[in-house]
């Protein structure tokens, strides 16, 4: 499965889950600490908005949905979804093969190709889908094709740092790979 490919599903499911959030639990807590399922939303957002900018070379700064950021609701708006949906669209519609390769630097990174931050989306997706879902009681089955590839790419390049990702948890025994990745990466399931 390409960068792509990966990416556009695991935006998929985070759709689902976001278009599925009752109108009067938005601002129900999620299963991030001190965040909002609202919150979460507008985090992802915010990941869009810098995607796109990285892949434009536009300069970007607004760290109201950075990571351990406060009140990242703010760029949800009224509609969570529908703000998702155009931020989405607008940061898919400049990823390409070109944009990809494009060299970005990070603190703490150095410098990697935009096709690197993608990936690390993939995994952002997939705990923020759980993220909103699980707290709200919905049954959270994360795309089993990502499972494996986002497990593997945590395990190698994933960062512990406040607002980020969170202690890892030891899974049950027998846990199932979507367990295990959502323990490591410091989430209850």
């Amino acid at each position: 499965m390409d960068t792509m490919e990966s990416y556009k599903r695991a935006q998929g499911g985070f759709d689902e889950v976001l278009a599925a959030v009752p109108a009067a639990q938005w601002d129900a807590r999620s299963a991030c600490p001190e965040w909002t399922v609202r919150d979460v939303a507008g985090h992802v957002i915010w990941a869009q908005h810098q995607l796109r900018a990285w892949a434009t070379g536009q300069d970007y700064q607004s760290k109201t949905g950075f990571p351990g950021s406060t009140s990242p609701g703010e760029l949800a708006a009224v509609d969570p979804v529908a703000t998702w949906r155009q931020a989405r669209d607008e940061a898919n519609g400049v990823l390409d093969e070109e944009t990809l390769a494009r060299r970005i630097t990070l603190p703490g990174l150095g410098e990697i190709p935009l096709s690197a931050m993608a990936t690390l989306l993939v995994t952002d997706f997939l705990g923020h889908t759980w993220d909103i879902g699980h707290p709200l009681g919905m049954d959270v089955r994360l795309d089993p094709a990502l499972v494996p590839l986002s497990y593997a790419w945590a395990q190698q390049s994933m960062s512990r740092e406040p607002g980020f990702f969170g202690p890892e948890l030891t899974p049950p025994p027998g846990a199932d790979e979507q367990t295990r990745l959502l323990a490591f990466l410091g989430r209850a399931a």
